[in-house]
């Protein structure tokens, strides 16, 4: 840009000279050519010539200054445009063969944040998403006879203990296993809930091993609840997927078939008469089931009068995609639920004959116990109260 103006200007001085020769002086008036003041030449023409050539002589200095300042100008807006360009292949300057064009506010913005936000992406996959607290809910769900079922859903970081009963299996367990008829001890602090197993052992329904000892032997095609070693639980047919090669089976509880599958009720569901001997013959009695959701969730339903097909569509409609008939009868039926792990425990099928601290006190019949993982236990458990005493 500079150049075309000096440019401009050496274009201007030059035009000027040139016109100024042609008339006979850069910027003069006609004058007349005399030898001294108030004395006239004869011929008018000597003087005249002579002056003419002094003007254009100094004409020619004038264009040889303009042409001098010009090329010094010239030289300084070269010098100028070198040294403010950047070379080659330097930021903000020209290209070289295979160089990237880059702006350097941009350059900088790329090293300055993608380590932000390579650290920001590192730190957020490094904080663990948040562990859901242990619980229990509780519904109600009526079916189309009428039926109320009741449904528990274990959630959260949750584990699962077979216990043995004092009556049944009783002794044949009672030398081997440390989990016995009551819930006592750091079980009682971690305690969510508790529900009864299957039917007795003498009846045919399944096998039955706990903590590693076989009770009962285990037949291939019946319904399995499957515990292991660490206290989860898992709802299915034995010998069909379960347990999984190198399963860490810890206890195992058979009952009969399964009730739901594929989160639908089996056909077998609708016939009353496959699914235990009631109490009086009738079809409606006191029933429970075990079922699992997608999730692995276990959600236990019971009912003081319900039919098998009942507890079916109840576990189904909460989601369950599998499920086991448990206990029946009235005696047998009971789930005891806590707010909190540790809590006071209360009756959760309305018209249970059991109080809600038979699993405390000792029972009879073998049941399971819901508990919340010693983390989140201590997480939860409510603080402690000191006081000096005078």
């Amino acid at each position: 840009m500079r150049l075309l103006r000096v440019s401009g200007w050496v274009a201007v001085i030059i035009g000027r000279a040139r016109r100024a020769d042609r008339r006979g002086g850069y910027g003069a008036m006609p004058i007349r050519a005399c030898d001294a003041p108030g004395r006239r030449r004869p011929d008018g023409l000597g003087a005249e010539s002579a002056f003419g050539g002094r003007q254009r002589q100094r004409v020619m200095q004038r264009v040889g200054a303009a042409v001098a300042l010009a090329s010094l100008c010239v030289v300084t807006a070269c010098t100028a445009s070198s040294a403010a360009a950047p070379a080659p292949g330097q930021p903000g300057g020209g290209t070289l063969a295979g160089t990237p064009v880059t702006s350097p506010t941009r350059t900088a913005s790329v090293t300055t944040t993608a380590p932000a936000r390579t650290a920001a992406a590192a730190t957020a996959s490094a904080v663990p998403p948040p562990v859901p607290a242990p619980g229990v809910t509780v519904s109600q769900v009526r079916t189309a006879d009428g039926s109320v079922v009741t449904v528990a859903t274990f959630r959260g970081p949750v584990r699962y203990v077979l216990h043995n009963g004092s009556a049944d299996p009783g002794p044949a367990a009672a030398g081997l296993v440390r989990a016995g008829p009551a819930v006592t001890g750091a079980e009682r602090q971690r305690l969510l809930a508790a529900f009864n197993g299957g039917f007795k052992l003498g009846a045919g329904a399944g096998g039955y091993e706990q903590e590693g000892h076989v009770i009962s032997p285990l037949q291939t095609g019946y319904a399995s609840l499957v515990i292991d070693r660490s206290g989860r639980a898992r709802i299915g047919i034995w010998g069909h997927g379960l347990p999984a090669s190198g399963e860490a089976v810890y206890s195992v509880r058979q009952n009969l078939q399964l009730l739901v599958e594929h989160a639908r009720p089996t056909p077998a569901a609708a016939d009353w008469g496959l699914w235990g001997a009631t109490l009086g013959g009738g079809e409606y009695v006191a029933r429970s089931a075990l079922g699992q959701d997608a999730s692995g969730d276990l959600m236990f339903a019971a009912s003081m009068s319900a039919t098998p097909y009942d507890l079916a569509d109840a576990l189904a409609r909460s989601g369950a995609r599998t499920a086991m008939e448990l206990d029946i009868n009235p005696a047998w039926v009971q789930l005891d639920t806590a707010r909190r792990p540790g809590g006071r425990l209360t009756a959760a099928v309305p018209g249970q004959n059991r109080p809600a601290d038979q699993y405390l006190v000792g029972w009879t019949r073998d049941f399971i116990t819901v508990l919340a993982s010693p983390a989140a236990a201590a997480a939860t458990a409510p603080p402690v109260n000191s006081r000096l005493r005078p």
